[in-house]
């Protein structure tokens, strides 16, 4: 019987089956034959065959993971190894916020490459615009390049419900993985989209202005998505996996000098410059990353954060 992974610790995984039962299934010898290590066998998202429990209806055992259309995956720095974060998705959706926690927008470069190297549609939900802090021109500078390279920008508050009827008709009947720092709201998002979810929310740590870990694995979530926000259509659904809250969001398997290919904009100049691929975009006369930063083709900021991002993969140092 086939199944969907919604989520797992322990090795013991809740799997949806196609008969309607959701099962706590371990792995039969443990051990799952894949084609790559990760630092957990299986993600929300994933579709296995299980072989149900004789005697127990709501146990079984998973034989073989069916092959993925597509992962999203971090580098666990504790770990050492690459985490999956889910599979078999329509869309990344990175909430970030103007403050509370501080805005990162690396953090959201990060999120993008990943997005891209993967092949997955990422969208950018700025959660909590209802403060002071949303006004900031250099914060609405960033929404804006985002936007002008072509990433859909979706601007919300779960408080005040300003933007949640847009960000519902996006998820419609979409299976999309929520990915964020610690605090920005993930959970609350979710509360509103659906009014009978009750996910657990936090508040952020007064030192640091971080957010505590309220989400501490994976899970995928059917909604039901609050007819309101729709106009009052009903029976609109969506999946979301929501993940656990990050500081640092690693890259994986993507080389330094490939990066250029996940940033949007700087792609369509890789190996035109007059040094070819030998430019290393600093100095070079005849340099057409160079040339497009000076016209404004490409922005300062972006320019930096791809720099940036580059000497992190080369050192493997990562900041917050």
């Amino acid at each position: 019987m086939e199944g969907l992974v919604l989520g797992g610790s322990n090795n013991i995984f809740s799997i949806e089956c196609d008969d309607g039962i959701i099962r706590q299934c371990g792995i039969k010898g443990k051990k799952l034959q894949t084609e790559k290590a990760y630092y957990n066998p299986l993600a929300p998202g994933d579709r296995v065959i299980i072989e149900p429990d004789e005697k127990t209806e709501e146990q079984g055992l998973i034989l073989s993971l069916v092959p993925r259309k597509n992962e999203y995956v971090r580098w666990n720095v504790k770990g050492r190894q690459p985490q999956l974060l889910a599979a078999n998705v329509d869309r990344i959706v990175c909430v970030t916020t103007p403050d509370e926690p501080p805005f990162r927008p690396r953090f959201v470069d990060r999120v993008l490459a990943q997005a891209e190297y993967e092949g997955i549609t990422p969208a950018i939900v700025v959660n909590k615009c209802d403060l002071e802090a949303a006004e900031d021109p250099d914060f609405e500078f960033r929404l804006t390049e985002w936007e002008r390279i072509g990433y859909d920008v979706i601007r919300v508050s779960a408080r005040t419900g300003e933007g949640i009827p847009q960000l519902a008709e996006y998820i419609e009947d979409k299976l999309c993985v929520f990915t964020g720092q610690s605090g920005v709201g993930k959970s609350s998002i979710i509360n509103v989209l659906d009014s009978t979810c009750v996910l657990k929310t936090g508040s952020l740590s007064e030192k640091y202005g971080r957010g505590t870990h309220t989400t501490t694995r994976g899970t995928l979530i059917h909604l039901k998505l609050n007819e309101a926000l729709l106009g009052g259509r009903q029976g609109a659904i969506s999946s979301i996996i929501d993940t656990p809250g990050v500081r640092r969001f690693v890259l994986h398997e993507i080389e330094p000098e490939d990066l250029q290919l996940y940033f949007r904009e700087i792609k369509p100049l890789v190996g035109q410059c007059s040094f070819g691929m030998s430019c290393t975009h600093t100095h070079e006369v005849g340099c057409k990353l160079l040339e497009a930063v000076y016209a404004g083709v490409v922005s300062e900021e972006r320019f930096e954060s791809w720099q940036r991002i580059k000497e992190e993969l080369e050192t493997g140092s990562w900041e917050d």
